[in-house]
């Protein structure tokens, strides 16, 4: 495991890495879930982003995400990792399928 600062970590292109945010275990019905039943985080905080993807002009698209944005994200997309003990996601920006208000 490579040790870096989160702060230190700037996503290429369209990327965006994004803190995950913890599922509940327990059901409505207060169940408490195992993790291997836990659903996949696809909800979290936007930690940093890149660039914007590079167009065929030699221009860059602009991103429309913004670093603190509240993002929801496509279940099993981007590459998981964790730095300092926290889970972050490194996903594409077209994976990102909306901004909570």
């Amino acid at each position: 495991m490579v040790n870096v600062n989160i702060r230190d970590l700037q996503p290429l292109d369209d990327k965006v890495v994004i803190n995950l945010v913890e599922v509940d275990g327990v059901t409505p019905g207060g169940i408490i879930l195992p993790d291997a039943a836990k659903e996949k985080p696809t909800r979290g905080r936007v930690i940093a982003v890149g660039n914007g993807r590079l167009l065929d002009d030699g221009t860059r698209s602009k991103m429309q995400v913004k670093k603190n944005d509240e993002v929801l994200f496509a279940s099993y997309v981007g590459t998981e990792i964790r730095v300092e003990g926290e889970e972050y996601m490194i996903v594409d920006e077209s994976s990102i399928l909306a901004i909570v208000g």
